[in-house]
């Protein structure tokens, strides 16, 4: 299950929040490793590092690097952490790594009295999305049009777990109003135990006129139509629904990508918003797609279900707020030149959120 090494740390490159990039000797070869130092402490050249390198190993999309697993000769020190701020939601539980942090609504939460009292949304615009990708380009479309906007994202665990993997979030950092992480997910500026206290806690501790819900960077695909992790998507509108939100569906939408599954709206999205998600969502589409694109998707879209609300948002800006990101946009190996009609529809998502605001 698990492919062990043992290396010695020969350069600490890269870091980020949360996240540390290394080169690791492995008998004689340089690997690219990751350490996230609040789990594993923060290796130095010539430690020996324990790693689990079965994803790189293995050519997996989403893996990508060899992870520390631990510095064994040089552990860090135990927490230092007053008993009652100190938390016990256990996260990746019972895996070897499992990280006990604050729960946003635990009794020792500085938060706990503003989540007893949270009820609802409020109306709250809860745009959902099915990959990682997709949440620079709805904030970039949320912004386009209300820049002092407070977006909130929550981190769903169907990809990463640590939002420190993300270097998307980290760029993001001035433009967000925090980072939520759910369920599994963790490291995030506040954690829930689930969506709908994640939600809660979006719109009543970080007072967040828009929430972005997505999961983490990666992704678990098996190409059957219920075999992918995004497919929580349509959970995450129910959720918003309950608590008297406003679903707002980013559809996942592609003219370039090769496989006829995802051209158009791709199939996840489709059964996503089409079989997953009971309440009725706001799903936008830009109003200038290229007229053969147009025609697929509205062909897709003539099998869902008619409670959803397709909804046609102009795009002139978009495509300046995008390329003014401090991220370099990127989904399935495309960029925004590659795919703009995936981009610009998350974007039009976010500038329908916007317009709710008002």
């Amino acid at each position: 299950m698990i492919w062990w090494r043992s290396g010695t740390v020969r350069a600490v490159r890269r870091g980020w929040r949360g996240a540390i990039e290394l080169d690791v000797d492995v008998d004689g070869d340089t690997l690219r490793a990751l350490a996230y130092p609040a789990l594993v402490g923060e290796p130095e050249p010539g430690d020996r590092v324990l790693l689990n390198v079965g994803a790189l190993a293995m050519g997996l999309g989403t893996g990508g690097y060899a992870l520390v697993v631990a510095v064994p000769d040089r552990l860090p020190p135990d927490p230092r952490v007053p008993q009652r701020s100190a938390g016990h939601a256990v996260k990746a539980r019972y895996t070897p790594l499992q990280p006990i942090v604050l729960a946003v609504d635990e009794d020792g939460s500085p938060h706990r009295t503003a989540m007893l009292g949270a009820e609802g949304l409020d109306g709250l615009p809860v745009v959902t999305a099915d990959l990682h990708s997709a949440v620079p380009a709805i904030l970039a479309g949320v912004h386009a049009d209300r820049p002092a906007a407070r977006v909130a994202y929550l981190m769903t665990d169907g990809g990463a777990l640590p939002a420190w993997f993300s270097r998307t979030l980290d760029a993001l950092t001035d433009r967000l109003a925090g980072v939520v992480t759910v369920g599994q997910a963790f490291g995030g500026d506040l954690e829930a135990v689930n969506l709908h206290s994640g939600l809660l806690a979006a719109r009543h501790v970080l007072r967040a006129d828009v929430a972005i819900v997505a999961q983490g960077p990666g992704n678990l695909g098996t190409g059957t139509p219920w075999g992918f992790s995004g497919v929580a998507t349509g959970e995450a509108v129910n959720a918003a629904a309950v608590l008297d939100g406003r679903p707002i569906g980013a559809l996942r939408v592609s003219g370039a990508d090769p496989r006829p599954r995802h051209r158009g709206v791709s199939h996840h999205s489709l059964t996503a918003y089409g079989r997953v998600a009971l309440a009725p969502a706001d799903l936008v589409l830009p109003d200038d797609l290229p007229a053969e694109l147009s025609a697929v998707i509205a062909e897709d879209l003539a099998a869902l279900p008619d409670r959803h609300r397709v909804v046609r948002v102009p795009t002139d800006g978009l495509d300046a707020a995008l390329r003014a990101l401090p991220v370099r946009l990127s989904s399935m190996g495309r960029d925004l030149d590659g795919d703009p009609a995936y981009f610009l529809t998350a974007a039009a998502a976010g500038r329908h959120a916007a317009a709710l605001l008002s």
